[in-house]
């Protein structure tokens, strides 16, 4: 069945997960897959497939692939914002110089190396207080998307009119998206969980079994849960798609690439040899520090993320050391 109302979307970023949500959205509406590498773009153009992010997975003859930025910008309904965090600010800085009144979604993870920032502060620094924006984000490996296997997601935006209109225009029954109005919680949830999840790569590496990994998993969350609330953001969303599901996909799937990072440090990896070897960003690396810096910033207890930080960024510490460390504190109430 056809969209009631297709819409011209400009997706900014020919990564993975930018491909997959192109990929995903074409059949319905009409999509602009945008990429910065004019010589990857060439690639997916003539071979009409992503070999470097998402080999084996046609392109629809309906996407169109450009690095064309203000040609992809100019006259769409939606932009929709899918490079690394790190490509977030200057992408939206760019997308308001060129056509700033275009309602705005972004899928980046996590949070800004130097500020703290989460995605919503950054977009809100370049744009002002705009509520035509909203976060796309929860349990999802862009190669199943990209496949047509089903996923839930959620849409969280400071206005719940926003994220409810983008859920009916976008949701379809493969690729189901729920509205949800906490934009915090949503955001902190996508960030933190990809820090766990290299806890969760180290203990699976070290051979600590599945008990270790359930109790990760579940103090991970609980760490989520209070810095969110720290930040205002609801503890419903974190028992949902945008916390708990993301929290368990990623620290599980084998798919993912924080815990692929998380499985070669234990295995007694530098980290700049795994970064290199693993030719995508894995964003819970930059953004362990941060998270480390805005809780203490707010009092609150983290210390499986400050484990992953001290074990990223500590070259005298091994995965050894720093389970020792964690293992070694003081017994306290759940």
């Amino acid at each position: 069945m056809g969209a009631l109302n297709p819409k011209r979307i400009a997706v900014f970023g020919a990564g993975a997960w930018g491909t997959a949500l192109a990929i995903a959205f074409s059949p319905r509406h009409q999509v602009t897959l945008w990429g910065r590498d004019a010589g990857h773009i060439t690639s997916l153009t003539e071979r009409r497939s992503n070999d470097r992010y998402l080999p084996d997975v046609p392109l629809p003859h309906s996407l169109a692939v450009t690095s064309d930025f203000e040609a992809t910008a100019r006259g769409a309904d939606l932009h929709l914002v899918v490079t690394p965090l790190a490509g977030l600010r200057s992408t939206v800085a760019e997308l308001r110089r060129v056509q700033p009144d275009t309602p705005l979604i972004w899928a980046c993870k996590g949070l800004e190396a130097g500020t703290g920032m989460l995605p919503h502060e950054i977009v809100a620094d370049e744009l002002g207080d705009d509520s035509r924006c909203g976060v796309l984000t929860g349990p999802s490996f862009a190669a199943e998307v990209a496949r047509g296997m089903p996923t839930a997601v959620t849409l969280a935006a400071r206005e719940l009119d926003f994220a409810t209109a983008w859920v009916q225009a976008l949701h379809q029954p493969r690729l189901r998206i729920y509205a949800n109005g906490d934009v915090v919680g949503a955001e902190i949830g996508g960030a933190i969980k990809n820090v766990l999840a290299i806890a969760a790569g180290v203990s699976d590496g070290m051979g600590f079994g599945l008990n270790a990994r359930a109790a990760l998993i579940t103090r991970g969350l609980a760490e989520i849960a209070r810095l969110a609330a720290a930040l205002g953001g609801r503890a419903e969303t974190l028992m949902g798609l945008a916390g708990m599901g993301d929290l368990i996909l990623t620290c599980t799937g084998d798919l993912s690439r924080n815990r692929r990072v998380g499985l070669a440090l234990a295995h007694g990896k530098r980290l700049h040899e795994i970064l290199a070897e693993l030719g995508h960003v894995a964003e819970g690396v930059p953004t362990a520090r941060e998270v480390v810096q805005l809780a203490k910033r707010h009092d609150v207890a983290m210390p499986l993320c400050e484990a992953v930080d001290a074990l990223l960024h500590n070259d005298r510490l091994g995965p050894r050391e720093v389970v020792e460390q964690l293992l070694s504190r003081e017994p306290t109430r759940e």
